[in-house]
């Protein structure tokens, strides 16, 4: 239900789905498996919309990209497993605040070094929030490349580059000993429910007022938010007092 929802609103307003779905699983489950749950299914969400726009994504930006990916995942992996589910929480709980008030970046400039080290920290930053769709789109929206100034390039590579790093995400996770098998069926019923949440949420979520809804959006994500983060205060204190 989570997942149909959260990708009907994605597809009826373009907006945090993925944050939601992951404020959403971390009322019911540990950060070290509802990260990599969450990646698998974005993986595959951004999977189908990169072979959709497969014609006209930038494979060189991509490549640049899969460099600082790499190196982002490998460190993060390293600490991953010996931080405590309480702190995990707290820095979700303050990513997801950040997201619905904080100024969202708008475009990252620079040569192939920014493009490594936008791969870097948003991968290593994925490793512990999971949703850094906007990192990436703004590395993509500093680009002056000829070939980057159509809106399907854009957004091609951005879910390429998605596919990517939920996908390393997905392999740090299993080399570290996270059990996919014992979630498939839950992440089989995930993935078919956001592809119906897709297909629907537009014809359904139309007949909302844009504003009205986003209001409440936001309420409602920044109430989750709240929730994660005073439960996250207590339990990191109650395990670690002062």
């Amino acid at each position: 239900m989570a997942s149909f929802v959260t990708s009907a609103l994605t597809a009826a307003f373009g907006i945090g789905g993925g944050v939601a779905l992951l404020a959403i699983l971390s009322l019911i489950m540990p950060v070290t498996t509802l990260i990599p749950l969450h990646g698998a299914v974005q993986m595959g969400s951004n999977a189908g919309r990169s072979w959709h726009f497969k014609s006209f994504i930038n494979w060189p930006f991509w490549l640049t990209f899969a460099i600082g990916a790499c190196l982002g995942t490998i460190l993060g992996s390293h600490f991953i497993i010996t931080l405590p589910d309480a702190l995990l929480k707290l820095v979700l709980a303050l990513f997801i605040l950040f997201l619905i008030w904080g100024p969202k970046p708008t475009q990252i400039e620079g040569g192939k070094t920014a493009i490594v080290a936008g791969g870097t920290l948003s991968s290593l930053a994925s490793i512990f929030v999971g949703a850094t769709g906007p990192l990436v789109g703004a590395i993509l929206a500093g680009r002056t490349d000829p070939d980057m100034s159509k809106r399907q390039s854009i957004v091609a590579t951005h879910a390429a580059c998605m596919t990517l790093q939920h996908g390393l995400k997905i392999l740090a996770f299993g080399m570290i000993g996270f059990a996919f098998e014992n979630w498939l069926g839950l992440l089989i019923a995930m993935i078919i429910a956001g592809y119906l949440g897709t297909l629907t949420g537009g014809a359904i979520l139309k007949y909302i007022p844009d504003k009205l809804f986003k209001t409440h959006f936001k309420s409602l994500l920044t109430g989750i938010a709240l929730f994660m983060l005073i439960k996250a205060l207590l339990d990191f204190t109650s395990n670690y007092p002062m």
